[in-house]
């Protein structure tokens, strides 16, 4: 069975995935330090200038004398493309290799990483249908949107999140274009991946993983999220935005509204954040090519290198 790109690159490039909080950039740096790589940030909100705190994202400090790429290259009130993302990141493997470097792609963001892993080609839009379904966001709100979605593709409401309209409204007009579930257009995770891109999971369960979201989340507002957000608002974070929808950055929006309390805010964010890991779990659990580390281990960075030097 033939790749989705038939060139197998050398060194071979490695992609560090899994669920938020399994401590994937951890195991990059060691990889990074260990084989002479560098990594690839494929992390959808940490491709906004700015959104740091409320991403983890490495400081530089954190990232030392390891190169970090496709980290802030967009505008917070600029709307995401998963192709364009695609393109910029191919560019990148393709370079890093090319220098006899190891390319390290890093993050959990699970279409950007089936993009760039089996070069998923969404369908086109069409203005029309779009506006159709952007017309019944405003009209019934995006709650009720995704309810609708889930009575058409149970399967595209089950990973995109309750409260995102961007997503939800793209899914429906894939759905009406094709004729089919969104994901359809998916490619099978049954092939080899592009470039011979070795698969590496960090197994997090939600007994282990969701007390440290929460300490994560709770850091997060105690290291000046709220003003992060605060000062964002000011180039153009809204709650309209792709951006403006990450969580963390939704709630505290909420709240510099009016709309909720410090409290909920907090609270709303650590139960979105255990949601998204939810659905991330479930998404890369299906992809029978992923080599399994669990995340809780002692030795799990030493397992990630080990596997990433194969």
């Amino acid at each position: 069975m033939r790749s989705p790109d038939s060139k197998t690159l050398s060194p071979r490039p490695v992609a560090i995935i899994g669920p938020t909080g399994a401590g994937k950039s951890a195991a990059s740096l060691a990889v990074a330090r260990a084989l002479e790589g560098e990594v690839i940030n494929i992390d959808s909100m940490q491709l906004y200038r700015g959104m740091d705190i409320g991403t983890a994202k490495l400081t530089k400090a954190e990232r030392g004398t390891v190169s970090h790429h496709l980290l802030d290259i967009w505008d917070v009130d600029q709307p995401a493309s998963v192709a364009e993302y695609a393109t910029a990141a191919v560019a990148t493997v393709e370079d890093i290799a090319s220098r006899n470097k190891k390319a390290i792609i890093v993050g959990g963001s699970m279409m950007y990483i089936q993009s760039l892993i089996d070069q998923w080609k969404f369908p086109p839009t069409d203005p029309d249908v779009r506006a159709k379904w952007e017309a019944e966001l405003r009209r019934i709100g995006v709650e009720a949107l995704h309810a609708h979605l889930a009575t058409v593709d149970p399967e595209a409401a089950r990973i995109i999140e309750t409260k995102d309209p961007r997503r939800t409204v793209r899914a429906l007009e894939v759905i009406e274009l094709t004729g089919k579930p969104f994901a359809a257009s998916q490619p099978p995770k049954d092939r080899p991946t592009r470039w011979g891109t070795t698969l590496i999971g960090l197994h997090a369960p939600a007994e282990w993983l969701n007390p440290r979201l929460e300490q994560r989340v709770n850091s997060m507002f105690d290291n000046g999220l709220v003003e992060e957000v605060q000062r964002l608002k000011h180039l153009g974070l809204t709650r309209t935005t792709t951006a403006g929808q990450a969580i963390g950055y939704a709630q505290v929006l909420d709240y510099l509204d009016g709309q909720l309390s410090l409290e909920e805010a907090k609270e709303q964010t650590i139960i979105g954040t255990r949601r998204y890991a939810r659905r991330q779990r479930s998404w890369f659990r299906r992809d029978h090519r992923i080599h399994w580390v669990d995340a809780s281990a002692e030795d799990m960075l030493t397992q990630v290198v080990e596997l990433a030097s194969q």
